[in-house]
């Protein structure tokens, strides 16, 4: 079984981005796991063991900047992908009030 954790900086701060809520949901929306960035930013473990498929991880951006006092673009972002082999996968989100990035790290 794979494993996930995740990890949010807030790149227009230049720093980590503390109490984001994500949800991890399966690829027909069923919420699976859901938690809060620690003060690293990371959610270093999240909805346990992972079957192969697809998934997505959906961060409440808009919550978090608000509470920030910070008008932002985009009120959520979601992140869609694969899980296909027993590995851990690590999904991180650069997020500025405009803009957002991520990749598979590790």
């Amino acid at each position: 079984m794979a494993t996930l954790s995740t990890h949010v900086l807030d790149t227009g701060a230049g720093r980590p981005a503390t109490g984001v809520a994500v949800a991890l949901e399966s690829a027909a929306g069923d919420e699976l796991a859901n938690g809060h960035t620690d003060a690293d930013g990371r959610i270093p473990s999240l909805g346990g063991d992972l079957a192969d498929g697809d998934y997505r991880l959906r961060f409440d951006t808009g919550r978090w900047f608000s509470a920030a006092g910070v008008e932002a673009f985009y009120p959520e972002v979601t992140v869609a992908f694969t899980v296909s082999v027993n590995e851990h996968f690590h999904v991180p989100l650069l997020l500025s009030r405009y803009g957002y990035s991520t990749y598979r790290g590790s």
